[in-house]
């Protein structure tokens, strides 16, 4: 596949987490339970806060967008991966790695860009708590809410574009379960020098901008609750903060060590288990760590689930 058209490259396959067929049996039956539960998951947690009246609040509309999206994230990666494991095939078409790419990019960012809108919502409820119900109004709820999507779209429709203009070589073996950026550019025979400095800056932004913003609101909610002297000042912060604090920890420490590193530098290996980390564990976890913790989520899918099960007696 010599010459400098990109589009003589038809197919990339996707290597997957390991080539023994022994481990990759287990491998599967691994990913489909973890895809299982987090849909299953997510899909509670959206339908909890649709259908409790209590749980119509902007926390809840941030959270129920936060779920919804990680089902899209999951669906992004997993199930191509668990078909090829199960056909026994790793190819997947350029045209069908550029898709997954793209929405890839859009949904870790959209993910990304709520996180730092519930950051905000702390914020307000904690620092300004007076004011909370003239700031974090529904019209405001919603417009954060497009805004993540538009700049999320915008990120990745940029990506896309450059990485459809770049020259690929006859190597098109991809260290990878998915067709993400850094192992893709790898494979790249043409000059780069414009996908990476647009990677280091712009394709920055939407995981650099909101990751100041929730350290700039939890540094001021920390002020805050510094100055409160009550035990029930300190359990009311942790309680309203602790479950979006653990998921931006788990999202935040493996985005970190794959993406603000140079390209050059990266070790497929490293790579792969930190994607497998924000692909598959966090979005898997959010529905736990939100719901154990929260008294209103507990009882509002409590309900749910008997509700269910009065329905199919």
């Amino acid at each position: 596949m010599e010459g400098d058209n990109h589009t003589q490259v038809t197919e990339f396959l996707l290597l997957g987490l390991s080539q023994d067929p022994r481990e990759q049996q287990v491998l599967f039956l691994l990913f489909l339970s973890m895809y299982l539960v987090t849909g299953l998951g997510n899909l509670l947690i959206v339908l909890a806060i649709v259908m409790d009246p209590r749980l119509h609040t902007p926390m809840y509309f941030f959270l129920a967008n936060l779920a919804s999206v990680d089902v899209c994230f999951t669906s992004t990666t997993v199930p191509k991966m668990l078909a090829n494991h199960m056909s026994g095939r790793q190819g997947i078409s350029y045209a069908g790695c550029l898709t997954q790419m793209f929405f890839f990019i859009l949904y870790i960012c959209t993910d990304s860009f709520l996180l730092g809108a519930m950051a905000y919502d702390r914020y307000v409820a904690i620092c300004h708590p007076l004011h909370y119900a003239t700031q974090v109004t529904p019209w405001v709820c919603g417009l954060l809410v497009a805004a993540s999507w538009a700049g999320a779209l915008g990120n990745s429709v940029v990506h896309t574009v450059l990485m459809a203009g770049l020259s690929f070589c006859s190597h098109n073996r991809v260290p990878h379960f998915f067709c993400d950026v850094s192992p893709l550019l790898k494979l790249v025979c043409s000059d780069t020098s414009v996908i990476l400095g647009v990677l280091n800056t712009v394709g920055a932004l939407p995981l650099f901008v909101p990751f100041l913003g929730i350290l700039g609101s939890y540094a001021r909610i920390g002020r805050a609750v510094l100055g409160v002297s009550s035990g029930h000042g300190w359990r009311k912060a942790l309680s309203t903060c602790g479950s979006h604090l653990a998921v931006v920890a788990l999202f935040y420490g493996t985005l970190i060590g794959v993406y603000f590193n140079p390209v050059t530098t990266h070790s497929a290996r490293r790579d792969t288990l930190s994607a497998v980390m924000y692909t598959v564990v966090t979005p898997m976890l959010n529905p736990f760590i939100y719901s154990l913790r929260n008294r209103d989520m507990k009882g509002a899918l409590m309900g749910l689930i008997g509700r269910k099960l009065v329905l199919t007696k």
